[in-house]
């Protein structure tokens, strides 16, 4: 009886095993080519706190060009998650265009 019950528990443990070397073999193969992507979304985030404490200061001018560049990071992250096949990344930043969209109207940057 105890065989039987260490039999499935060792194909368990195998599975698991074999569905982790699976996961780090695939994201390893998916890092190189969406690490550019990852570098842009990064430095979107960036430059959106930098624009929050510019209107914080005042400084609207600064404000939109900021809020512009932060637009251009992220056509250009959607644009390489596509290429490196992350898809469906690319489409989740359009929630991330949309909220641009809506501080640059704050900020009346039209």
């Amino acid at each position: 009886m105890s065989a039987s019950s260490a039999t499935p528990s060792r194909l368990a443990a195998g599975f698991a095993g074999i569905l982790t070397g699976l996961f780090v073999t695939t994201s390893a193969l998916a890092l190189p080519s969406c690490l550019e992507a990852q570098r842009k979304i990064d430095e979107a985030n960036a430059l959106r706190f930098q624009a929050r404490e510019e209107a914080r200061l005042g400084n609207h001018d600064r404000v939109c060009d900021t809020l512009d560049e932060v637009g251009d990071r992220y056509d250009d992250a959607r644009d390489a998650f596509e290429r490196c096949g992350e898809g469906v990344v690319a489409i989740d930043l359009r929630s991330e265009l949309r909220g641009l969209r809506i501080a640059k109207k704050i900020n009346r940057c039209d």
